[in-house]
């Protein structure tokens, strides 16, 4: 029996509009959109899990970061100002906790373009920070170019003091031409000519060894 009165008739169209609108529905459009919200929800999930999963080391010790470097004029000479960030690695610290040295080296030249001939190189300068662990003590030691070894309790405060190092004079006054400009080349990194023989193999073929940073400027002497 069907019912043909008006009353019947705007029931039928609302729940036909009810139909059409159910979540539940199995149309070609609902199940595009449905099979496109999940793939972008399982997308995200795994970029998430692939970001906790890695280890810390992993992102840490991309290379150095040279935040600062500056060249100042003083009554002795030159002087570098320079900052720089970065992490050691997990196999950087374990070789340090077993007793070996870690040597870190920064050099520095200085070049002056010349159109007549080859540019000059005015200066050139290497500065060599170690860094040690005494397993003893449990102290660690940072010492500038050999110089007497400055211990601290933890392994932060040691690093602080090379990514943060002291002025350091790279040439005397007069070794530059007031009023000359000149492109300084700095590089800061560890130094893997002193990484132990057993390791040097590793160290040179391991991304996990390559801890290294290079900048180019331009300075016009005073």
């Amino acid at each position: 029996m069907v019912c043909s009165t008006p009353c019947s008739r705007k029931m039928r169209n609302r729940f036909a509009c009810f139909t059409s609108s159910d979540p539940l529905s199995t149309g070609p459009h609902v199940t595009q959109r449905f099979f496109r919200r999940l793939t972008g929800q399982l997308l995200l999930m795994l970029a998430m899990a692939l970001v906790f999963a890695t280890p810390r080391a992993a992102l840490a010790y991309e290379g150095v970061e040279i935040r600062r470097a500056l060249v100042e004029a003083s009554d002795e000479g030159y002087r570098l100002s320079a900052s720089y960030a970065f992490e050691l690695s997990q196999e950087m610290e374990s070789t340090l906790q077993y007793g070996r040295t870690l040597y870190f080296a920064t050099e520095i030249a200085f070049t002056r373009p010349r159109w007549y001939w080859f540019d000059e190189k005015a200066i050139v300068a290497r500065q060599t920070i170690s860094l040690s662990y005494n397993v003893l003590t449990r102290q660690y030691g940072v010492a500038v170019n050999g110089s007497v070894s400055q211990s601290f309790s933890s392994m932060e405060d040691a690093l602080f003091l090379i990514r943060r190092p002291n002025r350091w004079l790279v040439a005397p006054r007069g070794a530059l031409k007031v009023g000359e400009w000149y492109n300084v080349s700095l590089s800061m990194g560890l130094d893997t000519n002193y990484v132990p023989k057993p390791l040097k193999v590793n160290a040179l073929n391991n991304s996990e060894w390559r801890l290294t940073a290079d900048k180019t400027f331009r300075y016009k002497a005073e």
